[in-house]
């Protein structure tokens, strides 16, 4: 019987030559056929990208947002949590307590704080590029052209800005005063400049349909990103969206394993969303396709302010007790970590207009 799942068409196809319909035909698969789809992802994550696992330190540096988002703790309106802004010296404490555990990649994470100048991000690049042997993806938002050209040349490498959802509709209404375009925008401007690409979105948001999954997809494929932050939506109780259930496990490793399927050599995390699901999500995610993690190196005094979606699961771990059990399940999955700065596997040719990359979604 399992013989004859895993040698169905659909999961026998190249990898990578997926149009709408036939990821249609992916998402289709029902709970029975779905271990043999996330097998199927696991395969070409094996031939693809290998067995190490990348690891990424986050650090989120303020828990400011001018942002209003419907499903996010740090929204400007929710008056209910402490707000915070690491000094520099902080930043680079925690930066050098990851490199200490021999990790080659730093996340520095924010909210939209306005608070920054470009200049005073760019400082704090330039003093962790000379002082530390790491590679450096921001994450923090929709900014100028301008200020992406600053912190580019001040020696950031990649830039993670997840689109949430393809559809325009229900982007806008997730994200009050935004639009989908502006987000394809900034992530077309930071390809133009050079920066490795990250996007991704939620998997549960309500008003969610199937074919704005298939175009979350179809999306970041039509974009060639380099990474891509797939978890489940999880609400957060002071949000307006708080009173929602949450988006499934089994869906969010079916969207992992399709996207691992349709961009053969992305780096995927196991997302701490996914994580936060159950405690042994984070290896069925890695079962699924994924080959990232990004163990949390914010002080723990401020960690649990950072509370995009409640009772994240890093929020009492300290870097020791977190690189410890990152270790024992990477060895028990025969698994390993990378030494490299885990850079992306593949530049592909990138030639599309920003026009190009936006048309076609939000059709449902």
């Amino acid at each position: 019987m399992r013989e004859a799942i895993d040698n169905q068409p659909m999961l026998t196809k190249e990898p990578g030559n997926f149009n709408q319909e036939s990821l249609r035909q992916l998402f289709d698969l029902g709970e029975f056929e779905l271990p043999a789809l996330l097998r199927y992802a696991n395969q070409i994550r094996k031939k693809q990208v290998g067995d190490e696992v990348h690891l990424r330190a986050i650090i989120e540096f303020s828990n400011y947002c001018s942002c209003h988002c419907l499903y996010c703790g740090l929204r400007a309106g929710n008056h209910k949590i402490s707000r915070y802004r690491l000094t520099n010296q902080e930043i680079y404490q925690s930066v050098q307590t990851a490199v200490r555990y021999g990790l080659k990649t730093i996340v520095l994470q924010s909210g939209e704080d306005r608070f920054y100048q470009p200049y005073d991000i760019a400082h704090v690049i330039e003093f962790i590029k000379k002082h530390f042997d790491v590679a450096i993806t921001l994450s923090l938002g929709e900014h100028p052209h301008q200020s992406y050209q600053i912190w580019l040349n001040a020696g950031a490498d990649r830039y993670l800005l997840k689109h949430e959802t393809a559809d325009p509709i229900l982007y806008q209404k997730i994200r009050p005063g935004k639009n989908l375009q502006d987000r394809i925008n900034c992530l077309m401007d930071l390809k133009d400049l050079g920066y490795q690409i990250g996007s991704g979105n939620m998997v549960g948001l309500p008003g969610q349909t199937l074919t704005s999954l298939i175009d979350d997809v179809l999306l970041m494929k039509k974009l060639n990103v380099e990474m891509a932050g797939i978890g489940p939506f999880l609400p957060h109780p002071d949000t307006p969206l708080g009173c929602y259930s949450a988006g499934s496990l089994s869906q969010t490793l079916k969207i992992l394993a399709i996207t691992r399927i349709v961009l053969p050599t992305i780096h995927l995390p196991a997302t701490t969303a996914i994580s936060t699901v159950n405690d042994d999500a984070r290896r069925l995610a890695l079962g699924s396709g994924a080959n990232v993690i990004m163990p949390n190196f914010t002080p723990l005094t401020v960690r649990d302010q950072y509370s995009i979606y409640p009772q994240k699961i890093d929020i009492i771990e300290d870097p020791k007790q977190s690189m410890n059990n990152l270790k024992k399940l990477l060895k028990e999955m025969n698994r390993t970590i990378s030494m490299s700065y885990g850079h992306a596997v593949k530049i592909k040719k990138y030639s599309l207009t920003k026009k190009e990359a936006y048309h076609g979604f939000g059709s449902q």
